[in-house]
């Protein structure tokens, strides 16, 4: 474990309601298991880059930042952190299984990242409820990207991919590139 940073290997998460989720969802007709899915165009938050994706009722938010506070750019070392805010926008109660991330740097050299839940959890989510976390990425070039999917449970035991949109790892200021 990076005892310098140690939620780069734990990060932390914390589950919210929202009983907007669950409104919508019945807005847009998509039921328990509704088929939407749902890509938006980067949109610049506070000061940062925020991505959006909905799958099957559930939405995905990635907000990406560099910490130059972590990174060491003439040992060819970048940090950033990123925080997922994962919604159920359906009608049913589901569970995070698993997640699998590709992290592409700026030479185009892949890791592929695949474990069980996110942060040391597998979080519950009833209908609008939210669950957010934050975790981090070193790459070895000042930029990058990552796209990867979560595999989430139903109460009956199935279950179904929800994609994480690609998001971009860029310096501040730099305008998000995705490849």
């Amino acid at each position: 474990m990076n005892t310098a940073m140690p939620w780069l290997a734990t990060g932390w998460g914390r589950i919210m309601a929202d009983q907007r989720g669950v409104k919508d969802a019945r807005a847009a007709g998509h039921g328990e298991t509704g088929q939407q899915n749902r890509r938006d165009a980067p949109q610049r938050a506070d000061g940062h880059w925020m991505y959006r994706q909905t799958t099957q009722s559930i939405d995905v938010t990635v907000e990406p930042r560099y910490l130059p506070e972590h990174s060491a750019p003439q040992a060819n070392r970048y940090v950033w952190a990123y925080t997922v805010t994962i919604r159920n926008g359906g009608l049913e109660t589901v569970q995070l299984r698993r997640r699998h991330w590709t992290i592409t740097n700026a030479l185009g050299q892949v890791q592929e990242v695949d474990g069980m839940g996110v942060v040391g959890e597998e979080p519950r989510l009833s209908p609008g409820e939210s669950f957010e976390y934050t975790s981090g990425c070193p790459l070895t070039t000042p930029s990058g990207f990552m796209v990867g999917r979560y595999e989430m449970e139903r109460e009956d035991g199935t279950t179904f991919s929800v994609d994480i949109p690609a998001f971009s790892l860029d310096m501040p200021d730099a305008r998000p590139l995705m490849n």
